[in-house]
């Protein structure tokens, strides 16, 4: 073998542990999932092998199925928005500001060392009937009786915002750190104001972040089954809910599979268009 072909396939030996994981973490469940949704749950609740339509056009033609899907992504936008209008300012702090960045940044991971399902049962003492929220408003005279703040749309999105705010930050701080700091001073020197020197400098050349945690705050919200289930009521469920009833309630593997690629290709459509348009460099820079 010569020297030329050796080197051509050295990347590739050394990228084969990390593609063999790949491929039999992430690609053989997903062919899994898709040979599943063209199978056929008869009346017995048996699995019947074969190439079925009827889940997919379930899926597909139901009402029922399409709203929910709307209404996820609704939430998931709406959630993504909060998390902008909240993490940017912080962002914003951390990255102008003299004091020790990586502790600020540290604090900002302490949520993510305990558990995601703890600190969202965290909000039913808070907003309970008998939660913290309620004693605060009642010793203070505003309200006579506790005020029903759980189990409704309100504390969904306020959950998956504190679940998804530290993604946004940490996009946004990243895109802010790559900015040279002179090109503010050369704007002040020009005779912008503070404000048009944001507005027409660090604006724009931030908005990369911000699209890169906006797509990860999306999908991550839009693809979450928890939080509406413990803090959402009957009629707050997400798309990802559905997914788990039809699995794990109601055993029905091929119908689930069937809407979990259905969420998927909606999803992935969504990243493939913000690729299209923005690119997927500043988010793998937010990742790393």
């Amino acid at each position: 073998m010569s020297v030329e072909a050796r080197e051509a396939r050295q990347p590739w030996i050394l990228l084969a542990p990390a593609l063999s994981a790949v491929t039999l973490l992430l690609f053989v469940p997903l062919l899994f999932i898709l040979v599943y949704s063209f199978w056929l749950r008869t009346a017995t609740g048996a699995d019947q092998p074969g190439f079925f339509l009827d889940n997919w056009r379930e899926a597909l033609t139901d009402p029922f199925y399409r709203d929910i899907l709307l209404s996820t992504l609704r939430i998931a936008a709406i959630t993504t928005a909060v998390c902008a209008l909240m993490g940017y300012p912080t962002a914003y702090f951390i990255a102008r500001s003299r004091g020790d960045k990586l502790l600020m940044v540290l604090l900002l991971m302490l949520p993510f060392w305990i558990s995601y399902i703890i600190r969202t049962m965290s909000w039913i003492n808070i907003l309970g009937a008998s939660g913290a929220a309620n004693a605060a408003l009642m010793a203070l005279g505003v309200v006579s009786e506790p005020v029903n703040m759980l189990y409704n749309e309100a504390a969904v999105i306020l959950g998956l915002t504190h679940y998804l705010l530290p993604f946004m930050i940490l996009n946004v701080f990243v895109s802010l750190e790559g900015i040279d700091a002179n090109v503010e001073a050369a704007a002040n020197s020009l005779g912008a104001t503070r404000w048009q020197s944001f507005l027409e400098v660090t604006l724009p050349l931030s908005l990369p972040g911000l699209a890169a945690g906006g797509l990860l705050c999306f999908v991550l919200g839009a693809g979450t089954y928890i939080t509406p289930l413990i803090l959402g009521g009957p009629r707050d469920a997400m798309f990802a809910n559905l997914v788990f009833e039809a699995i794990i309630t109601q055993l029905n593997w091929p119908l689930g599979s069937a809407l979990s690629l259905m969420l998927l290709l909606v999803l992935g459509a969504l990243v493939a268009i913000y690729n299209r348009y923005l690119g997927m460099t500043q988010l793998m820079k937010g990742l790393g």
